[in-house]
């Protein structure tokens, strides 16, 4: 535990982490709350709530590397300023939103939502040393691992006891004050031996965009389809046995394995390659869907759980290590888009081999979804040298 400690004592560290679990830990369940309003207080189906979930989400893939180039070009406040402020109005006057106005209006809050994930990677990578950056990661994504835990339960429980309406409200006043939170901390985005100059300079795209970078951004969009889809499948099996209330223990025990193996993982020597804990992630999901059972289910997503933290913290460490300080913000943009689609991808990938086979079917696809994001991300990283890609180390590791 002392790599931990020796990343928590880092100045600005703890709080940034403490805003950024606030913050995120609304943002994840943001879809969760559109989808209880569309069908509780407008009395429409889940197909209409997924059109509202699809135009948020779309939103957030396409605004993630625009906003991260505007930080690039302008600054942090400069960009929180801009997101803030659109999402005070969206989360205000959701609850009177007709049906068609909120669709337009949660494409435009996706596209300008508060980068709290990519600013906190951007921040982690700066403020802590190569030595530290192996924690330093993988607390950052113990961070969303207790956010995607607590966030949809906590609106889930509250929109079926008080309304999606005023569940829609603090949840906007959540969002605003994370990003108000890291607009006072304003932690710094480039370390301090990364100088003005090199700051100021914004390489082409293609000189950075190359092989290895793709292939970490494949991996970051395998993780994020693998969890999408694994989620949908234990909704699946359980609902088959008639067990579906069990559900959300399930994906708690999900949820705390991986922090306990993001822990873990922070705490050993040296790094594992990214393609080589997906592809691990991959083969243990597969088996999960010979449980039929909730109580097999919590002990077949075990290993599952064990390897998602640690990978997802790779993934962060790969893209910070590959990107140069100029483009930084950009990069680590397209991460959160490559997730965005990962997860937006995943649900009708998973749907439609359950449909087609059995829910054990799902399981099947996502691991195999994680394996050939995995084997794809090797020979990518494989195909170009390392003396073309900014990074100190060899991508994927």
């Amino acid at each position: 535990m002392t790599r931990f400690r020796q990343v928590l004592a880092v100045r600005g560290m703890s709080p940034l982490l403490g805003v950024s679990l606030l913050a995120r830990t609304a943002i994840t369940a943001d879809a969760m709350a559109l989808t209880m309003y569309v069908v509780l207080a407008l009395d429409m189906s889940y197909a209409a709530a997924g059109g509202v979930v699809a135009a948020l989400t779309a939103g957030v893939a396409l605004g993630g590397p625009l906003l991260g180039r505007m930080i690039d070009r302008r600054g942090l406040r400069a960009v929180l300023v801009v997101t803030i402020v659109p999402q005070i109005v969206f989360w205000l006057t959701v609850p009177i939103m007709p049906y068609v106005i909120l669709l337009a209006a949660s494409f435009a809050a996706g596209l300008l939502m508060v980068p709290v994930q990519a600013v906190t990677r951007q921040a982690v990578a700066a403020m802590t040393t190569s030595g530290q950056r192996q924690a330093a990661f993988a607390l950052e994504s113990v961070v969303g691992e207790l956010s995607y835990v607590v966030g949809p339960a906590v609106v889930i429980l509250f929109a079926a006891s008080i309304s999606p309406g005023v569940v829609a409200w603090g949840l906007g006043a959540v969002i605003v004050a994370g990003g108000a939170g890291i607009a006072l901390l304003n932690p710094p985005l480039r370390a301090a031996d990364e100088g003005e100059g090199e700051a100021a300079e914004r390489p082409r795209r293609r000189e950075w965009l190359g092989a290895r970078m793709v292939a970490v951004l494949t991996m970051g969009f395998g993780v994020a389809m693998l969890l999408s889809g694994v989620d949908l499948a234990i909704v699946a099996t359980l609902e088959e046995t008639g067990q579906l209330s069990w559900a959300a223990v399930v994906v708690a025990v999900l949820g705390v394995t991986s922090v306990v193996g993001g822990l873990v993982y922070g705490a050993l020597p040296r790094p594992m390659p990214t393609w080589l804990l997906l592809g691990l992630l991959g083969l243990v999901t597969i088996p999960a869907g010979l449980a039929h059972d909730w109580r097999w289910l919590c002990v077949a997503v075990i290993g599952a759980g064990l390897l998602t933290a640690p990978t997802l913290s790779t993934v962060s460490d790969a893209v910070s290590r590959l990107a140069p300080v100029g483009v930084r913000g950009e990069a680590t943009g397209l991460q959160a888009s490559a997730a965005s689609a990962g997860f937006a991808l995943g649900a009708p990938v998973v749907g439609t081999a359950i449909d087609a086979s059995a829910p054990a079917g799902g399981f099947v696809a996502a691991g195999l979804a994680g394996l050939l994001a995995a084997l794809t991300g090797y020979l990518l990283s494989r195909r170009s040298p390392a003396k073309a890609t900014y990074t100190r180390v060899p991508a994927g590791k």
